[in-house]
């Protein structure tokens, strides 16, 4: 025990006051010095039920306890409190002192000696904050180990002996079963409120409610002797509740007429003098006692009887794993069993008692088979869901309409649900299983709804997959072309697919039995769609824009008419090309610049073809017209910034990338037309020719005086000519003076070696002179062959022409 724990007997066995152990208590707890801040507990019950127990590991006090196995095997159930003890808690704030009645229906004072048992439990009533009912589990329902009686007249006669106070009535229940607390507290509250109504009240009271009075509350505790450390637990958490007990909200937070704790002494002798004078009190008449004990005991031994009974057993492990045909059947005979046995052994008791306590049975047996019943619907409303679903499934892929497959099959099953709960009907009980068949038909219609909005999501995502599929690559195709019949083609497209789309999408909705609203925002959703997968490719295409620009100046300037690769021999007019190209390029801009699906028009191409085109064109514009640049904005003319793609300044920007990424193009294809002019001019200019026959007329006499020098001049032509045709000399010079030079440098040797061994192996073949004029022939031709074409295309590799010259087979 708590050393700072102080107790003291108030009241004696015989009803004697102590008021000088009260007054020793009060200083000795220093009671006087807490003014309002106290309160008072006290604990009623059945002899031997455990109250000064509980209220030892509650509260802290050294109230004395019965041993639990000397009480039982050698001196029996006896009294351990007599009168009413009083003590402090330990450690509790505020202060709080509790009193331990001496407990009910004890042997010792006998049936007829119950007067201080009513004196000592009102005035518990009267001087206690918080008043504990302690009871056994397994008794709650019986008239006497209640107190129900004993309460009774503790509320009419406090009525009328004290002005009203707000009391607390914590019911303690000791044992607690397997029986849910939420099953057993309102049977006490109930019980409490019949005990109120039934007792006659003041004229003051007469339509007052119990609440005024009392604030019931209820807890349950395990068994101390069984479950130990769990009864302390769960009183440790009862201990908290006391902590602040009298601030608002606390268990004793709305209490009324609180005495200074000055004058709780004198308050307490004079409530207790009232009580002993008082000479009214009696208790129900003894032939209702014992019918209302001996039916209490006979309706208990039915519970037992039932609770183990080996067919209810076997029924209540079946119906917790599955269905259990005909059970409603089964358990309704059980029950009879139990109804016919307590009719026939309380059949001479007083019948309003006798009838009390077989209503209470009923609820008592019903309350225990109930879980079961619930479970049995439970499973009924799990299977029916279940093979509903099944069935669902199987009509939709027959290919049934989802609306009448849903309707047929939620009538089907919800019939089957109905069937099966009829099975499972108790006769003695009055069930609806109305709750659990209306959340069978919520849980349907959720699946319905579910499965129905599955479909439509995959209806709508095949035909947004379709409409996506017919737009995207020819919406792709269509910009790539870029005239002025794209977005009117595109338009044409979109209305097209969409009907189509619509079409269908709108006769497979029709199965669905939806509202008309509904259908019409589908539609339109889809339409929608269809809108945004145009105006998204759009967005991407206009992201590519240079990309594409590019592509189709390059197609047009590199290709002619016939789509055949361009060459620059000199003859094409580059200008106009390179215009024409440019124009396309930026129709294709202009085409890019905005989504045209609402058929607006606007005059976008004018004003980049005015001021792109026509700027190129003329450079001479004067400042004043350059100053208003009709592309510095951000926004277009009746164009809205949604339905905007490039912006004028993003259009200006692009139009200079381009030019300047395309201005090479153009520039290597007016470099290689004067390359080609420059190849083909074989004479050199008139002024070179004169010049030649001016200054070579001495060495042209020598010539014609000593032909010798003709065939010489004539031999070094042609190795001269082989040599330039063997190097591709004019080809090499094409990248450049330095780069032809190194190259020629490391080939010049190996082809002058190819060629002399070629002209030795001539030599050395007297006897096919046939061979050997026809071989020298074709050799010549070989060369002026090879002259001719490398003068043409440039073309011919060094690797092949060396080839050319290699000596033929020799002749077997």
């Amino acid at each position: 025990m708590d050393d700072d724990c102080c107790s003291t007997q108030l009241i004696d066995g015989d009803g004697v006051f102590n008021a000088a152990g009260l007054e020793h208590f009060m200083k000795t707890v220093k009671l006087a010095e807490c003014g309002l801040s106290y309160a008072v507990v006290s604990i009623m019950g059945p002899q031997s039920s455990g109250k000064s127990t509980l209220l030892n590991h509650l509260f802290g006090t050294n109230f004395r306890e019965m041993d639990a196995f000397m009480g039982r095997q050698v001196i029996g159930l006896s009294q351990t409190t007599k009168g009413i003890w009083l003590a402090n808690c330990a450690g509790i704030e505020p202060c709080t002192i509790v009193m331990d009645l001496e407990g009910t229906d004890g042997r010792e004072r006998g049936e007829d000696d119950t007067t201080f048992e009513k004196q000592s439990a009102l005035f518990a009533l009267a001087v206690s904050d918080i008043v504990l009912i302690n009871m056994w589990c397994h008794d709650i329902g019986r008239e006497q180990a209640a107190n129900k009686p004993l309460l009774k007249t503790v509320f009419q006669v406090m009525m009328r002996l004290f002005s009203p106070r707000k009391t607390t009535l914590l019911f303690v229940i000791r044992d607690k079963t397997k029986t849910p607390l939420e099953n057993l507290e309102p049977i006490l509250r109930e019980d409490i409120q019949k005990i109120w109504d039934s007792v006659p009240k003041p004229q003051a009271h007469k339509e007052t409610p119990l609440s005024e009075f009392f604030n019931v509350q209820v807890v349950a505790l395990s068994s101390y002797e069984e479950k130990e450390e769990q009864f302390k637990e769960q009183v440790a958490s009862l201990r908290q509740r006391f902590y602040h007990s009298i601030a608002p909200g606390g268990l004793a937070g709305d209490r009324r007429g609180v005495i200074p704790a000055s004058g709780f002494s004198f308050s307490a002798q004079q409530i207790w003098k009232v009580i002993k004078d008082n000479k009214d009190l009696d208790l129900p008449a003894h032939k209702v006692m014992v019918a209302t004990v001996r039916c209490e005991e006979i309706a208990n031994e039915k519970f037992t009887y039932m609770a183990a009974m080996e067919e209810w057993l076997q029924l209540e492990e079946a119906v917790q794993h599955d269905l259990v045909p005909g059970f409603g059947k089964k358990l309704s005979v059980i029950l009879d069993k139990c109804f016919s046995g307590y009719d026939m052994e309380a059949v001479y008791f007083d019948e309003s008692v006798r009838i009390s306590k077989r209503q209470q049975l009923e609820s008592k047996l019903l309350q225990l088979v109930n879980p079961a019943y619930e479970a049995m619907l439970g499973h009924i409303r799990a299977k029916t869901l279940d093979d509903f679903k099944e069935a669902l499934d199987k009509a939709l892929e027959r290919g049934e309409g989802f609306a009448i497959a849903a309707h047929d099959c939620t009538q089907v099953f919800m019939s089957k649900f109905d069937k099966g709960c009829e099975d499972a009907t108790i006769e003695q009980a009055s069930w609806n299983p109305s709750k659990v068949r209306d959340k069978l038909r919520r849980d349907i219609d959720a699946h319905v709804a579910s499965v129905r909005a599955a479909k439509l999501s995959e209806l709508t995502t095949l035909y947004e997959g379709q409409l996506a599929k017919a737009l995207s690559e020819p919406v792709e195709a269509l910009l790539d072309a870029a005239s002025d019949d794209t977005w009117p083609a595109i338009r044409e497209l979109l209305r097209r697919e969409t009907k189509s789309a619509i079409s269908g999408f709108s006769s497979a909705l029709s199965s669905f039995n939806l509202d008309e609203a509904d259908v019409d925002k589908m539609l339109i959703k889809l339409e929608e769609y269809a809108r945004s997968v145009v105006e998204t490719k759009a967005r991407e295409e206009a992201g590519r824009v240079l990309i594409r620009m590019k592509d189709r100046f390059s197609t047009l300037f590199s290709h002619d008419a016939d789509s055949m690769p361009r060459v620059w021999t000199g003859s094409e007019d580059i200008k106009a090309i390179t215009k024409t190209a440019r124009s396309a390029s930026l129709k294709l801009l202009s085409v890019m610049t905005a989504i045209r699906l609402d058929d607006e028009t606007d005059k976008v191409d004018k004003t980049l073809s005015l001021a792109l085109m026509d700027a190129s064109d003329g450079g001479g514009t004067n400042r004043s017209i350059q100053s208003l640049d009709p592309l510095a904005s951000s926004s277009w003319e009746e164009v809205p910034p949604t339905k905007t793609l490039i912006t004028p300044v993003q259009c200006k920007s692009l139009w200079r990338q381009f030019k300047a990424e395309t201005d090479y193009t153009v520039t290597q294809a007016i470099s290689a037309q004067a390359s080609h002019k420059r190849n083909n001019s074989m004479l050199p200019p008139p002024w070179a020719i004169l010049a030649i026959l001016v200054l070579g007329f001495n060495e042209f006499m020598t010539l014609l005086r000593n032909p010798l020098y003709l065939a010489v001049i004539f031999v070094v032509s042609l190795v001269g000519k082989a040599l330039w045709v063997q190097l591709d000399i004019s080809g090499e010079f094409r990248n450049g003076a330095l780069p032809g030079l190194l190259s020629l440098s490391t080939k010049f040797l190996p082809t002058v070696i190819n060629i002399l061994r070629r002209l030795a192996d001539e030599g050395k073949q007297p006897a096919a002179p046939a061979l050997d004029r026809n071989h020298s022939k074709s050799f010549r031709r070989g060369v002026i062959s090879n002259s001719s074409s490398a003068a043409t295309s440039n073309l011919a590799s060094p690797e092949s022409e060396i080839e050319e010259y290699s000596s033929p087979p020799r002749q077997q």
